[in-house]
């Protein structure tokens, strides 16, 4: 929430003179969009009010982050160190870092971060679930991306498995984990769907480029406002036959895949990915998944539903970066984004989600986004791209319904009917009965998870 880089630089040092000397400053969650100037932080910014901690705080976004000189001291990172596949090292015109690494580049520090103790992992999974069934949520996908790394993803699945042995899991998972460690699931013979009602695995999620804001989405023009570049492919796509060899002997192994792509770009390579292997792997009711699909070219629309892949879309980045995107892509290429509307008409299964802690996770905010797309500047009260709005009942389905397919439990939930799950929120108002711009103003009065209420307003 900071409004500029002098409270950012404030922010950032009241927090570390509090934590004792030497201790790691990590994750955090900053936007430059918001601040005056829009520019983006550098290592000079925060250096001399954080001179006893390392520092790497990502952007909102999670795909860039912010390291103080003395992590990378420690991570030995310096004007000699190479570029990253997949990854961006901002540099000065001398070559020296800035402090700033993009996605794959962001490893580099990773590498020398600690763990996160297991017992602070079950703090911040408790914390998250009272966080969620505040909101009225009781299933979650969970993308096992933890403070922006992947190396932590055993500990968290331990840590889900303390609150399951303790039955203290009231909000149902569908965990995922890197597609680029697929063999240590196929290896012992796990496959999509193993567990149960409460903790699933067997899903994996890869990357096929970054992000908007750090315009490092992968699209086949340059970007408007950065003409010198079209983004990137992500780390795990930089090649394409060896991130299909990956996918093939992971779809074979069983497991479920779901890649994330935002450029129009990364996109179309993700589609003509899945169609190979759906064409060399034989048909089966695989449910890939797109994660975010937010700017497509106009052919690609009618090949969700052609190849069946998924559509996992999170309302809310349209009415957040829609304050901003034209100046950074142009009026053209947004009429394309976000297209709820044409994915729905072009016959795909959409999954609608949060991208929470990026996004708010309430789900009445995801429903008020997917049908006004009234933008948070408040410029856009009919709409923006209004085109692409969604009926309220077209958004709910695919919340509730749309997002229980993309997970194989149709069967279960997802629906208010005899026989399945008895999970649901109560809500303080019937959201049928009032404009969709009132969504927003809607409360959850109780919220109940198999049966039991797990909050109650009050």
């Amino acid at each position: 929430n900071c409004r500029d880089e002098r409270e950012f630089r404030n922010t950032l040092a009241a927090f570390a003179h509090a934590q004792p000397q030497g201790e790691w400053v990590l994750h955090g969650e900053w936007e430059p969009e918001r601040w005056p100037t829009g520019k983006l932080p550098t290592a000079a910014t925060i250096d001399d009010v954080t001179q006893e901690h390392p520092v790497f705080v990502r952007r909102i976004d999670a795909h860039t982050a912010l390291a103080n000189s003395l992590a990378m001291r420690l991570a030995g990172v310096n004007k000699a160190t190479a570029d990253v596949p997949g990854g961006v090292i901002e540099r000065y015109s001398d070559g020296s870092p800035t402090g700033i690494f993009k996605d794959a580049a962001k490893a580099l520090i990773e590498r020398v971060t600690p763990p996160t103790p297991l017992p602070n992992m079950i703090a911040a999974l408790e914390a998250a679930q009272r966080h969620a069934v505040r909101n009225g949520v009781t299933s979650v996908h969970d993308m096992g991306i933890v403070g922006g790394t992947t190396k932590e993803c055993a500990t968290l699945l331990q840590a889900y498995q303390v609150l399951h042995d303790r039955d203290d899991l009231h909000v149902r998972i569908s965990l995922h984990t890197p597609v680029s460690a697929w063999n240590d699931l196929a290896r012992v013979g796990i496959r999509a769907g193993f567990g149960n009602s409460k903790l699933r695995i067997g899903a994996l999620k890869g990357f096929a480029d970054g992000s908007l804001g750090s315009r490092t989405a992968w699209f086949t023009s340059p970007y408007s406002d950065a003409p010198d570049t079209n983004g990137m492919p992500g780390p795990d796509i930089g090649d394409d036959e060896a991130m299909y060899a990956v996918l093939q002997q992971a779809d074979e192994a069983g497991l479920q895949l779901a890649i994330h792509a935002i450029g129009d770009r990364a996109n179309r390579v993700v589609l003509d990915l899945f169609k190979r292997l759906s064409a060399e792997n034989g048909p089966r009711d695989r449910r890939v998944r797109i994660e975010h699909a937010q700017h497509l070219l106009p052919s690609d629309f009618a090949r969700f539903a052609r190849i069946g892949v998924v559509a996992s879309v999170q309302p809310y980045h349209c009415i957040d970066d829609g304050c901003w995107l034209e100046h950074s892509i142009g009026t053209e290429r947004a009429q394309l984004s976000y297209a709820f509307r044409s994915l729905i008409d072009a016959g795909a299964v959409l999954a609608l989600g949060s991208d929470w802690p990026i996004e708010p996770i309430n789900p009445m905010l995801i429903l008020y986004a997917a049908a006004t797309r009234r933008t948070l500047d408040g410029k856009n009260p009919d709409g923006w791209m209004r085109h692409e709005k969604i009926a309220l009942h077209e958004a709910l389905n695919a919340y509730t319904s749309g997002s229980a397919y993309a997970s194989f439990e149709e069967d279960v939930k997802g629906a208010l009917q005899p026989g399945k799950l008895a999970d649901l929120a109560i809500l303080s108002k019937d959201i049928f009965s009032i404009d969709p711009v009132e969504l927003e103003s809607v409360e959850i009065a109780a919220t109940i998870a198999g049966g039991k209420i797990v909050y109650e307003r009050g």
